[in-house]
């Protein structure tokens, strides 16, 4: 239960701290109806954030050479690749599938167990695809914006679509709950570790909720486009979840 618990305090700042150049580009008011609540629970998340996972993420980066660091994320980014491979294919974009398949075929062999990435030297480049992008392909909307304990925010439709990708990550399927959720909690601390160099343009923001939120719902609609979006906002995006 312990180490459940652990797992899920890591993930909280991952979809807090991402975030673009935000310049008054506002998410419309009536996808964030509960944001007094939504406000209460960021508070919260930024709280937890400060006094946990920050320090945590802070010593890893003071422990583990920058080298490791590399070598860990390539290990991540491969295990959870059947997402994209799987959502690919759902949403009728089989070529992209088999060349993902590719891709994950060759940095689970020559690049042993995905620590080394010799794929896009190849030209197989990562790509990513979620259950939630997949829905909205479908014709699912969104729904409502939702700022959630620990986990961050969402829409509906990506929560939703986020509990189905768990079931396709192969890193669920190790047999010895111990090592399983080791990995997710150094992947966890890997990832709010990249996200340190977003800290000051977050919390120098007007509004950094705001800021959370409708740099948010602008990745999520970024993604659903396949990178399709208007050119004045082009420069105010990069990945919320490059995590």
């Amino acid at each position: 239960m312990k180490s459940f618990f652990l797992k899920i305090t890591l993930v909280t700042l991952l979809f807090m701290s991402y975030g673009c150049s935000y310049q008054g580009a506002l998410a419309p008011i009536e996808e964030d109806p509960y944001e007094q609540m939504n406000r209460s629970i960021y508070e919260f998340n930024e709280n937890l954030d400060k006094t946990v996972l920050e320090p945590v993420a802070d010593s890893y980066d003071f422990v583990i050479p920058e080298l490791f660091q590399t070598g860990f994320q390539n290990f991540f980014n491969n295990a959870n690749y059947p997402v994209t491979i799987v959502n690919q294919a759902l949403q009728g974009k089989l070529d992209d599938s088999m060349e993902s398949l590719f891709r994950f075929t060759i940095n689970t062999t020559i690049g042993l167990g995905g620590l080394f990435d010799p794929a896009t030297s190849l030209g197989f480049e990562l790509k990513s695809e979620d259950f939630g992008q997949t829905l909205g392909v479908w014709g699912v909307g969104k729904g409502s914006y939702l700022m959630t304990p620990l986990f961050g925010p969402y829409t509906l439709r990506h929560a939703f679509g986020d509990a189905v990708d768990n079931l396709l990550s192969p890193i669920n399927y190790i047999d010895d709950t111990a090592t399983k959720y080791t990995i997710k909690i150094i992947d966890k601390v890997q990832e709010r570790s990249d996200l340190s160099a977003l800290e000051e343009e977050l919390y120098s923001s007007y509004d950094p909720y705001q800021y959370i939120r409708d740099s948010y719902i602008q990745n999520r609609d970024y993604k659903m486009t396949d990178g399709t979006i208007e050119d004045e906002l082009e420069d105010e995006l990069f990945d919320l979840e490059d995590f």
